[in-house]
């Protein structure tokens, strides 16, 4: 992967969520949320499973209420991924789930309620051993903050965020994992850019906040956490989107995969088509794309209109397919290995592809 155009990593200080190192030079993780009830574990877990699967590193459950405590014990014991529990207002749920298995907490300081409730839960998480993500958001801002009509939106995030980690910070707790998360791209790229210069040293959760459904919202993350990431600001991701969670996975890994962080599956190449292209390249790629989405290994694919210069375009593809009026070449690195048939071309290059990369 080419990663002239990154940034450095900004080195922060390590954080670990159960087996998963946050911050420190530690690999940028992949978070999600489950959408499931808490209450109900089976279903969880099951949707748990999926995401890790999908290569979930760290997932995230809402605890709304009591209720969902015994069903949250459940999915403790049981999840193959370390469990964050989401707590909003009730400072008791959060200090019950440090007793009930959480690999870390989720709290936003602005909707617990007085310093007191915050400083209970503080203790509880240090007696746990377990982190706390602080999560600020615009509808919950530090009071002395939101007030305030002299600040803009980001003065406002950033300093509510500054003045809640001093707090932490005041009460000998270290193990934080901040976010500041706005739903505009600007505004979410402003807040982490002052948070990273203000704070270096705290490991920073990053995404776009209420980014809507699968086209917008992964438009908007891409924007936000790729230009981030591109600078070496973030430390763990989740790319909120109105969709099934594993589309939130399968979205970061491609992100992380194009800005040259990381690779877990395989990159399609293909090109655009034009008047040349004389085979069926749209429906090629998408089966192609289709059945990559098995394969785990992180290899390039081409699929190209033209089979007297795919692949020299594509030359840096581990390997591709090029058609044109009934048969396909595949090749491998820019180099001709046969000529198939159309219709076998598909089947061919993911014969090539086990024999040579799984």
């Amino acid at each position: 992967m080419d990663e002239k155009s990154l940034q450095p990593r900004q080195m922060t200080r390590s954080v670990h969520v159960g087996d998963v190192v946050v911050g420190g030079g530690a690999p940028v993780s992949v978070q999600s949320m489950c959408t499931t009830d808490t209450a109900d574990a089976d279903a969880t877990l099951a949707q748990i499973r999926r995401l890790a699967d999908a290569g979930c590193e760290i997932i995230r459950v809402a605890v709304p209420s009591s209720a969902a405590l015994e069903g949250f014990s459940a999915i403790c014991e049981g999840s193959p991924l370390p469990v964050v529990a989401d707590i909003h207002f009730d400072h008791h749920l959060a200090i019950e789930a440090c007793r009930r298995g959480a690999a870390a907490l989720r709290v936003n300081p602005g909707n617990i309620g007085s310093w007191d409730r915050v400083d209970a839960v503080i203790d509880e998480a240090g007696a746990a051993g377990i982190p706390i993500r602080i999560g600020v958001n615009a509808g919950s801002l530090d009071p002395s903050f939101a007030e305030r009509e002299d600040l803009t939106h980001v003065e406002k995030l950033v300093g509510s965020a500054i003045s809640f980690v001093d707090h932490f910070r005041s009460r000998g707790f270290a193990d934080i994992v901040l976010s500041a998360k706005a739903h505009g791209v600007p505004t979410t790229v402003e807040v982490n850019r002052a948070l990273s210069r203000e704070l270096p040293d705290v490991p920073l959760h990053i995404g776009v906040t209420e980014a809507g459904t699968l086209r917008q919202g992964t438009v908007k993350n891409a924007a936000a956490i790729g230009t981030l990431l591109m600078e070496g600001i973030g430390d763990t991701i989740r790319l909120s989107l109105t969709a099934d969670p594993v589309e939130e996975v399968n979205v970061a890994w491609d992100l992380l995969s194009a800005v040259g962080l990381r690779r877990l599956r395989p990159e399609l190449v293909s090109c655009p088509t034009c008047g040349r292209c004389q085979w069926d390249l749209m429906g090629v790629a998408a089966e192609v794309e289709r059945r990559l989405s098995t394969v785990r290994a992180p290899i390039t694919v081409a699929v190209m209109g033209c089979v007297v210069n795919g692949p020299g375009e594509a030359k840096g593809a581990d390997i591709g397919l090029a058609g044109g009026r009934g048969k396909a070449v595949l090749f491998a690195s820019g180099e001709k290995i046969r000529t198939v048939d159309e219709v076998d071309a598909v089947d061919e290059l993911f014969s090539e592809i086990e024999r040579r990369f799984t």
